[in-house]
């Protein structure tokens, strides 16, 4: 299994991070992408990315919530990033209207920066979204042609809006939140209509943890070791093996990241 998005650079990993790997590994966990979410942390995705080389690649990119603290030169930083070996995409990268942790226009000026960005390097996109879909989109679209592929991370919407990412080609990164019996209905009827030669599968650790967890994890701490019940949830829904998702999922990640 490659898990495409987890956020090895979070406090929460700092005491244990050799053994959560080495978890990860037991379960089939054979490559992991650390998310970049601001420069700092996507220079510290690259450091982690120096002492694992075998386990893990990165993104390099300014998630929403950041939007409003970038340096003058955010982009060279960028820029300068991604001419390491192991940065694969710009990103997390996207708008987040839900929080507005940094004001929309604010938002909307770094992604738009960003996404000329990976047009310019030739690099993937790895894409955050809440509750700005339209747009988000409406960004995006002039630049579907011009960028080697867009990865909808953590995507957490409706079927319509799944389809709606399809027909622009856009890959579809499934998290814990369709394990969700609260929260993930919306997500669990619009992955029944994902195509598996679209689909990359992640943890977004430390966050997410997969509900279906049996027996429940005495730590509220999500790890890629619990990538396997991701997969589980997929194929249940699709009426397709677990074989299957990893192999599809697996062929879609080293496609996209050249992994």
């Amino acid at each position: 299994m490659i898990d495409i998005g987890v956020n090895l650079t979070n406090t929460r990993f700092a005491k244990d991070l050799p053994e959560v790997l080495a978890r990860a590994q037991q379960v089939g966990v054979r490559q992991m992408m650390v998310t970049g979410t601001n420069v700092t942390e996507s220079q510290q995705a690259v450091e982690l990315c120096q002492q694992f080389p075998e386990y893990l690649t990165a993104t390099a990119g300014v998630h929403p919530h950041d939007a409003a603290n970038v340096s003058d030169d955010y982009l060279e930083q960028l820029s300068k990033l991604a001419q390491q070996q192991s940065v694969r995409a710009i990103g997390e990268c996207g708008l987040d209207f839900n929080r507005n942790f940094s004001p929309p226009e604010q938002q909307i000026s770094v992604f738009t920066e960003q996404v000329e960005l990976a047009s310019s390097l030739k690099l993937p996109l790895f894409l955050h979204q809440r509750d700005a879909f339209e747009q988000w989109l409406a960004i995006l679209k002039p630049y579907v042609s011009k960028i080697p592929a867009m990865v909808s991370h953590c995507f957490t919407g409706n079927t319509a809006q799944m389809k709606s990412c399809l027909e622009h080609g856009m890959y579809i990164g499934i998290t814990g939140w369709v394990c969700d019996e609260r929260r993930g209905h919306e997500l669990q009827e619009a992955v029944k209509h994902l195509p598996l030669d679209k689909l990359m599968i992640e943890t977004d650790a430390p966050y997410l943890t997969p509900r279906t967890i049996r027996p429940k994890p005495k730590s509220s701490r999500n790890e890629p070791a619990y990538l396997p019940y991701v997969v589980e949830t997929i194929a249940q829904l699709k009426q397709v093996t677990a074989e299957q998702v990893i192999a599809a999922s697996v062929a879609n990640s080293q496609r996209v990241f050249g992994l």
